[in-house]
């Protein structure tokens, strides 16, 4: 694989150029690790040839699990840190994604969690890894924040002044409320998986709603106001009804995440917040989890940026989906900056996610094969990765 040096000018040429606005066809300079020009057709001898292909900024995504899947490749099986962020970061940039905020769980709704121990360790192991330039995507740090969790502001204190950290999101997985609003549904399955009866099980679960609920009284606030203090982006995660958004943004929150329901986006667009859905949703037709469809909150009008959440590859294949679908009349460049410029820019990363002069090389060379895109270049600040 022939990789650019990152410390000299190259020309990209006779490319299909995906700006933020437009499609051109013409040539790209790069310089060192910045797009220096936009140009017409060059003559230089030693321009890449991109023979017609889609070039288009790298992807940024603002919210995937991912790492953690690494971490656990099975059940009980813990992995290696540094192997599972090397095996992490191969299916991120394998997807397009030059940029990703790898979202780490702080505090656990569970009983029992091992996250707590988790958490520092897989940190440490990104930040080994990208001192030592063994990571192809530039890795940054998402702290979801589980409210009902009494160890959050502790763990959150000792890891919020990481370098790698940029944003941060409140959650609040509670059954009965949010992104698991069937209670007897979520009771019918815990019975299950515990060999308990039914009644046992509801009585097990009421007392600890009622149990974390209290918490989460004590800890959101305190969630909420470390963020501020820190001067960090601040999510709120699977809003629901109109109460959560509302607590949301008188809170601060600038971005809704993943709303569960039109009702909570369509609340959200009115309290002036930006808006994340799931790029999986758009893939896969609906929500995995019974929730609001994408396709529905793009139709309103109601859906800023995507996050490939639990499935990378979807990031880059959604802004196609949505791009050939006529019933949302959104545009190619429009969806791409869905996965490019606005996560960047809600980001506070005001130097990537477009091409123009002055931005980041961070750069996809796409070919298309019946319906599909697919990768044949990727460069990184100028430098070929893969």
């Amino acid at each position: 694989m022939d990789r650019q040096t990152g410390t000299q000018t190259f020309v990209l040429t006779n490319a299909n150029i995906v700006l933020s606005d437009r499609i051109v066809n013409g040539t790209l300079v790069i310089d060192n690790d910045r797009i220096a020009a936009i140009e017409g057709p060059t003559r230089a001898r030693d321009a890449i040839d991109l023979n017609g292909d889609l070039l288009m900024p790298g992807l940024v995504d603002i919210h995937t699990d991912h790492f953690e899947k690494h971490v656990y490749p099975r059940m009980h099986v813990r992995w290696d840190y540094t192997r599972a962020a090397l095996a992490h970061d191969a299916q991120i940039i394998g997807a397009g994604i030059t940029t990703v905020f790898d979202s780490l769980c702080v505090g656990a709704a569970e009983d029992g969690s091992e996250r707590a121990e988790i958490l520092e360790p897989m940190i440490a192991a990104l930040t080994k890894a990208k001192q030592a330039g063994m990571l192809r995507a530039d890795h940054l740090v998402h702290l979801r924040c589980e409210v009902i969790d009494p160890m959050t502001p502790e763990l959150m204190l000792a890891n919020i002044d990481h370098d790698l950290v940029r944003i941060v999101s409140v959650m609040e997985h509670l059954p009965g409320i949010r992104q698991t609003r069937d209670l007897d549904l979520y009771i019918a399955k815990y019975a299950k998986i515990t060999g308990q009866s039914l009644e046992a099980t509801r009585l097990e679960v009421e007392k600890r709603i009622e149990r974390r609920r209290e918490i989460g009284h004590h800890v959101r606030p305190q969630v909420v106001e470390i963020a501020k203090r820190h001067n960090m982006p601040l999510l709120s995660h699977d809003d629901t009804d109109l109460e959560h958004v509302d607590l949301a943004a008188d809170e601060g929150v600038s971005i809704s995440e993943f709303p569960c329901t039109l009702e909570a986006a369509l609340e959200a667009r009115k309290r002036g917040m930006q808006i994340v859905g799931g790029a999986p949703n758009i893939v896969r037709g609906g929500s995995q989890s019974g929730n609001v469809a994408v396709h529905e909150l793009l139709r309103e009008g109601v859906c800023d940026i995507l996050a490939s959440d639990y499935v990378p590859r979807a990031l880059l294949d959604a802004p196609f989906l949505i791009a050939a679908d006529a019933d949302l009349s959104i545009d190619l460049p429009a969806a791409i900056r869905m996965v490019t410029k606005t996560p960047a820019e809600a980001a506070g990363l005001n130097d990537r996610g477009e091409i123009a002069p002055g931005k980041r090389a961070d750069l996809l060379q796409i070919g298309q094969f019946d319906g599909h895109p697919f990768i044949k270049r990727i460069w990184r600040e100028g430098m070929r990765v893969a």
